[in-house]
């Protein structure tokens, strides 16, 4: 890694280091900034990504999305384009040398407002960037932007309310003038097929826990229910029917994990008509029936 590289990384980890708990997820005095750490490596964890930016400052990580595993250390970062289920793994990590990672949440209209004042800068991107997920080289440009958002922190409040926004929009404006730009504005231009299926994923995020109309969701974004369907898990790699109930699993999952409520409770609150499926298909998507997985979080807590 470069050595200017390596010098900003260091100068993150030792202030992160000296300011939080070096474990599990960690929101930062900045609404759009938290960070994840382990001082072990971890099993596979389900989680759903929002549009972001993920970088890892140490350690080694992998996330599954469809059928394809994929592993990326401190020398790439990572763009999640909408919100996508996927799974990661840390597979690098000590007591000594915790896996550190931040995340920068975006929305896409803030990607749209930014391309509007630039040159387009296309490059041709390989047939993985067809996926909602994009995993690009780092650079110093980029580099040193996000050095100077996390040093942000240092600052009094009055500071963090002001700067924040600016320097999300330094790191951005890095972001789009990288190979991973040409990526952002296929998703964030209106009229793009990868624009109008981040409108369906958000329609259906938004309402998780109501019955699926697939003719109403084509209809609303101007296409065809097979050409929604083909599009739709060529970037999220499942069909809209599967991202719903991985939403709604993933909800229960909090309902389960945050509230004293009964397991048909949360499971007709996220939509389900039947409590017994529910359970069938949460044991399916993590390993555990729900009453097991309650039982283990109360041993552990």
């Amino acid at each position: 890694m470069h050595s200017n590289l390596e010098k900003l990384r260091s100068e993150m980890i030792d202030f992160l280091s000296a300011t939080y708990p070096l474990e599990g997820d960690v929101q930062s005095e900045i609404s759009n900034l938290d960070f994840f750490f382990s001082k072990s490596p971890t099993q596979q964890i389900n989680i759903l990504y929002e549009p972001s930016l993920c970088v890892i400052l140490q350690g080694h990580k992998a996330v599954g999305f469809g059928d394809e595993t994929l592993s990326y250390d401190n020398e790439e970062y990572l763009i999640s384009s909408t919100h996508l289920p996927a799974k990661m793994k840390i597979l690098e990590a000590s007591e000594d040398k915790p896996y550190m990672s931040l995340r920068v949440k975006f929305s896409l209209e803030d990607i749209y407002e930014l391309l509007k004042t630039l040159k387009p800068h296309e490059e041709k991107l390989d047939k993985n960037a067809q996926k909602g997920l994009y995993f690009g080289d780092m650079d110093i440009e980029l580099y040193e932007s996000i050095h100077r958002f996390i040093m942000l922190l240092k600052r009094p409040k009055e500071d963090i309310e002001y700067l924040s926004p600016l320097l999300v929009k330094e790191i951005l404006y890095n972001l789009v003038k990288s190979k991973g730009g040409t990526f952002l504005r296929k998703f964030s231009q209106a009229g793009t097929t990868s624009n109008k299926i981040t409108k369906v994923i958000s329609q259906i995020k938004e309402n998780f826990d109501e019955k699926l109309n697939i003719k109403e969701l084509a209809y609303s974004v101007d296409m065809s229910e097979s050409s929604l369907y083909q599009h739709f898990k060529t970037i999220t790699t499942m069909s809209p029917i599967q991202f719903q109930k991985n939403l709604r699993l993933e909800e229960a999952k909090q309902l389960l994990l945050l509230k004293d409520i009964e397991i048909s409770e949360a499971a007709f609150q996220v939509g389900y008509e039947s409590p017994s499926q529910f359970s069938r298909e949460f044991s399916r998507m993590f390993g555990l029936s729900p009453k097991a997985y309650i039982l283990k979080n109360n041993i552990q807590n």
